[in-house]
C-alpha cells in the first residue's frame, strides 16, 4: 500500500511528530509512504517531499528529530481549487497517476470536510488525525497542537501578570478560538484569571463590571480578563470599549496574543498525542478502515466517522466553567 500523508489548514504544534509516526509506522509494516507538500493544493500540483536520492517516498531517515519542532515541514495551505468539483476530480486523477492507495491528512474541520469530498470522487481509502489548536473535534479528548496552545498563553499571561500587579491594571487577553473557547478556558484557569468570555456562553458587560467593583473594593488591584476571539461580544478591543463604557473600574490594557499560539515546539503530551494518533491511524488503514479520524478519548483510541467529528460544536464541560467561576474571586 502506498500511504500519502500531507497537513493542512492552520499548523498546529505536533504535526511533524504525527508525520515522523506515520511514516515510521506505515514502512514499519511493510508500506510505502509519500509525503505530500502544501496541503490539498500540494495534491492539484503535484508537489511532493523528496528524499536524500531525490525520490518521492520518504524514509525513516527523513523523518529523524521531527518530533521535536514546531510547525510543518511538509508546510500547509489553503485551496480554493481544490474545493471545485473541478479541483475534486483533478485531486482523484493526481492520486491516481502517482498510485496512491491511501491518503492520511492532518489538520482541523475544514481539512476533514475535505475528505469527506475528495471521497466522492476517489476510491481509495482516508484515515485522518486531528491537528488543531482549537481542541473543537468530537472524537478525541484533545487535538494536536492544543496542549502546546495552552501552555504558550499561559506563559504570556503569567509576564503580563507581573506588569498588571506593577501598575495595578487590568488586562484584556484575546486568544485564539474563533468558534471554541477551549484555549481560553484552559488558560483561565492555569494562569488563574478573575474571567473569562467564550462563543459557547453569553458575555453579559453588566455584570462583568458589577463583578470587577465587587472584586476592587475587596481589595484585587490587578485583573487578568480572558477573551476568545470569537467572542460573540467581540474581540479583546471591542470588549475593552464596552467595559470602559460601562464604568470599569480598573485601568485597562489590551493584549492579543494571536498567531503566537500556533508557535514554538510541541509539549511533551502533544508529542505523545501525535505519535499515538499517528501510529493509529496508519492501523486502521491497514485493517481497512477509511472515512474515519484517528482520536485518543480516555487514553484508548477511537475512530469516528469524518461528518460525525464536525456535525455539532464540541461542548466546554461544565464542571470546568463551574471552577472558573468558582476560583475568581
Amino acid at each position: 500500500m502506498r500511504i500519502g500523508v500531507f497537513c493542512s489548514g492552520g499548523d498546529a504544534q505536533g504535526m511533524n511528530a504525527c508525520v515522523r509516526a506515520v511514516v515510521r509506522a506505515g514502512l514499519t509494516a511493510g508500506h510505502e509512504v509519500v509525503g505530500i507538500r502544501r496541503g490539498y493544493q500540494g495534491i492539484l500540483d503535484e508537489d511532493f517531499f523528496l528524499n536524500r536520492a531525490s525520490e518521492k517516498l520518504m524514509t525513516l531517515r527523513s523523518v529523524s528529530d521531527w518530533s521535536r519542532q514546531g510547525g510543518t515541514f511538509l508546510r500547509s495551505s489553503r485551496s480554493d481549487e481544490f474545493r471545485s468539483e473541478a479541483g475534486l476530480l483533478k485531486a482523484a486523477a493526481v492520486l491516481a497517476k502517482h498510485g496512491i492507495d491511501a491518503l492520511l491528512p492532518i489538520g482541523g474541520d475544514g481539512t476533514l470536510h475535505g475528505a469527506v469530498d475528495l471521497a466522492r470522487h476517489w476510491p481509495g481509502q482516508i484515515v485522518g488525525c486531528p491537528g488543531t489548536i482549537d481542541n473543537d473535534l468530537e472524537g478525541t479528548d484533545e487535538t494536536i497542537g492544543f496542549s502546546t496552545a495552552v501552555q504558550t498563553a499561559v506563559e504570556a499571561v503569567d509576564k503580563i501578570r507581573d506588569t498588571a500587579e506593577s501598575h495595578e491594571r487590568m488586562f484584556v487577553i484575546e486568544v485564539m478560538g474563533r468558534h471554541s473557547g477551549y484555549i481560553a478556558v484552559y488558560t483561565a484557569l492555569a494562569a488563574a484569571a478573575e474571567t473569562v468570555c467564550i462563543p459557547e456562553t453569553p458575555t453579559n458587560i453588566a455584570q462583568i463590571v458589577t463583578d470587577l467593583k465587587s472584586l476592587k473594593e475587596r481589595g484585587k488591584s490587578s485583573i487578568m480578563m480572558i477573551v476568545a476571539e470569537g467572542d460573540e461580544e467581540g474581540g479583546a478591543e471591542q470588549l475593552n470599549q464596552q467595559l470602559l463604557a460601562a464604568g470599569c473600574p480598573f485601568s485597562t490594557r489590551v493584549v492579543v496574543l494571536g498567531h503566537l499560539q500556533r508557535g514554538g515546539r510541541p509539549t511533551p503530551e502533544d508529542r505523545l498525542l501525535a505519535s499515538q494518533l499517528g501510529t493509529w491511524a496508519v492501523e486502521a488503514l491497514i485493517d481497512n478502515q477509511t472515512g474515519v479520524m484517528a482520536g485518543r478519548v480516555g487514553g484508548e483510541p477511537r475512530f469516528t466517522p469524518f461528518a460525525a467529528t464536525y456535525a455539532r460544536h464540541k461542548p466546554i464541560p461544565a464542571k470546568l466553567l463551574e471552577l472558573v467561576e468558582t476560583l475568581a474571586h
